[in-house]
């Protein structure tokens, strides 16, 4: 219970709702423990002296308190599932804010199924206990109390009795709890599980359907499913073991009861008012500890929910604010990598960059050249700090970014990834989405830049067009275009475009790199541009090219100059462009300006 107890900081927001809930969930005992005794008023009173006067009056109260339990119930109910209902509102949206809050390293962590499941089914468990904590679980034992007080004030000798009841009971239900409580832990996990692959099922449709793999996903899910139907079914049978064996505690009670009870009526002990009275408050005090004994299973499944939930909540973001950070002002897009080695998951892994260091000075255009696998975008994800370095650091205008605000940081770094994002919603929406305040001439300014704006408004609704959950009516070279406008209406200083012409024809991409040219020195500020790509088209006019490979810089230069001293830059521009290509007019016409006077021959550190 004890992760539950934790969870109860969100129930303190709601604490005069919950008291009022306990206070009228007290009327209500009162109310039903008021009825034996009346009970055993009408037998001993009424009926066994043949006065129908008090059988008639005992009967008008017994009614009177049964409707007052039932309003006491009403109110009790309508207050616990305001409680319950605003607590687990309350925890799904710390959820969403910690999530928000997470850097890219604890996503890596947590699968989307993962969170889905803890958002949904393990907020669900932990907030019927507290519906149940206001109700059940605080109504069992103050019912217990009261019953046994009640039963030593009407029968010493059958309370006695009970009490030989108690240690057997206690001891099935501490052999429960122990046994149900990791099976309950194991089940949510296997949901997780299950999450994952319809998940990743959902996502992946187009590629299951292209591979004719639907079999093959029937036959993952159904394994998931099965493994998950075989857990619950070893719970229910523990389950289906618990409430026959607390029936049976409480018949050999009742039927002790009776045997004891009607002894003493035989020799004048105990009157028959009494005996209905005492069963009727033995009943009351086993009947809670049935209740309990059934809520054990919900208690141990929503003990293991609520873990699931803090683990969430007390993760601590791999990236976080110092707490004195400071804004970003007067930026100009200078950034510069010194030293830089990372490894995902931190030290003692395998590093994926190592000793990187290179400057890119405000407005140059520097691109990223290499295998698949060599570091590329892991190297452009450091810029807007969705990670931090292993070693070394990143400067953005001369400040460490561990020393700067991150919301400030990426207020002015662009990012348009090759898998693009987008959002249900209309085309205008995506776009603006990282500036709602935008014009809407500035909005199709970006979209032309972008080579965006042709299709867009070939569209009968034009910027209005819904494109469908993550953009699904359109191509991938449209999804892509409509990311980098959004990029774009943001006029960072920095911008990062991450292999996001992959699914774009050369023309187009062409068009769309002479577009953020003009568009580039038409602007009052400079722009630093950082390009991932594929094609060696791409970055034959950059003005730095690094060329990387297995984590390192093998070379940076020039178009030209790396084709003189870049064997694997030599090999990527004979793969794509032809053997019979002349490399000295590829060098003419590769570059717009020269590198520092300081560089070497075979590369090296910038400046």
């Amino acid at each position: 219970m004890r992760s539950i107890g934790k969870l109860l900081r969100f129930v303190r927001p709601y604490r005069w709702q919950a008291a009022i809930a306990l206070t009228l969930l007290l009327g209500m005992i009162a109310s039903d423990l008021l009825i034996p005794r009346l009970t055993q008023r009408i037998i001993d009173q009424g009926i066994a002296t043949g006065d129908m006067g008090v059988v008639l009056t005992t009967a008008l109260w017994m009614l009177g308190a049964a409707i007052l339990a039932a309003l006491f119930a009403l109110g009790n109910n309508y207050f616990s599932v305001r409680v319950a209902q605003s607590f687990a509102h309350d925890i799904r949206s710390a959820l969403v804010r910690k999530v928000q809050s997470f850097s890219f390293g604890n996503l890596d962590r947590l699968r989307t199924g993962n969170l889905i499941t803890r958002s949904t089914s393990d907020v669900h468990m932990t907030q019927m206990i507290v519906m149940m904590s206001l109700r059940i679980l605080t109504r069992a034992p103050i019912w217990i109390i009261g019953a046994v007080a009640m039963l030593i004030l009407t029968s010493p000798q059958l309370a006695l009795m009970m009490a030989a009841f108690v240690p057997v009971i206690a001891l099935f239900v501490i052999w429960f709890a122990r046994k149900a409580q990791p099976m309950f832990a194991v089940v949510q996990e296997k949901l997780d599980r299950l999450n994952t692959v319809l998940q990743e099922n959902l996502a992946g449709v187009r590629v299951v359907k292209a591979f004719v793999r639907e079999r093959h996903e029937i036959e993952r899910f159904e394994g998931a499913n099965v493994d998950l139907m075989d857990r619950n079914v070893r719970i229910m049978r523990l389950v289906a073991i618990l409430l026959p064996t607390m029936v049976l505690i409480l018949n050999l009670a009742v039927a002790g009861a009776i045997w004891i009870g009607g002894a003493s009526t035989a020799v004048g002990g105990m009157t028959p008012g009494q005996i209905v009275a005492s069963i009727n408050y033995l009943m009351f005090a086993m009947f809670p500890l049935m209740m309990l004994a059934g809520m054990l299973g919900p208690i141990a499944a929503a003990n293991a929910s609520a873990g699931r939930i803090l683990e969430v909540l007390e993760d601590e973001a791999d990236v976080a604010d110092r707490t004195d950070a400071r804004t970003v002002s007067q930026p100009r897009g200078r950034i510069a990598f010194e030293n830089v080695s990372f490894a995902y998951g931190g030290n003692g892994t395998e590093p994926v960059l190592c000793g990187v260091d290179f400057v890119a000075e405000p407005g140059e255009t520097v691109a990223l050249l290499g295998a698949t696998g060599s570091g590329k975008s892991t190297l452009i994800h450091l810029i807007p700090r969705f990670y931090d370095p292993t070693e070394g650091r990143i400067t953005f205008d001369g400040v460490d970014l561990r020393d700067l605000q991150t919301r400030s940081l990426r207020s002015h770094i662009g990012v348009a990834l090759q898998e693009a994002v987008l959002f249900g919603g209309t085309i205008r929406e995506n776009i603006v989405y990282g500036r709602p305040d935008a014009t809407e001439s500035e909005v199709r300014a970006a979209a032309a830049a972008a080579q965006a704006a042709e299709f867009i408004e070939a569209f009968e609704d034009g910027y209005e067009t819904e494109i469908g959950q993550r953009g699904v009516t359109l191509s991938g070279g449209q999804r892509q275009r409509i990311a980098i406008a959004r990029a774009l209406l943001v006029k960072p200083k920095v911008l990062i475009l991450d292999d996001s012409t992959s699914a774009v024809d050369i023309e187009t991409e062409v068009r769309l790199q002479d577009a953020l040219d003009r568009l580039i020195a038409d602007s009052e500020h400079t722009t630093t541009r950082f390009i991932v790509a594929q094609r060696i088209s791409t970055v034959l006019l950059a003005d730095k090219i690094l060329v990387l490979d297995r984590g390192r810089i093998e070379s940076w230069g020039t178009h030209g100059e790396l084709l003189e001293r870049s064997t694997i830059y030599r090999e990527i521009f004979l793969s794509q462009l032809g053997k019979d290509q002349d490399f000295e007019s590829g060098a003419n016409r590769s570059s717009r300006s020269e590198l520092p006077s300081n560089s070497t021959s075979e590369g090296g550190e910038l400046p």
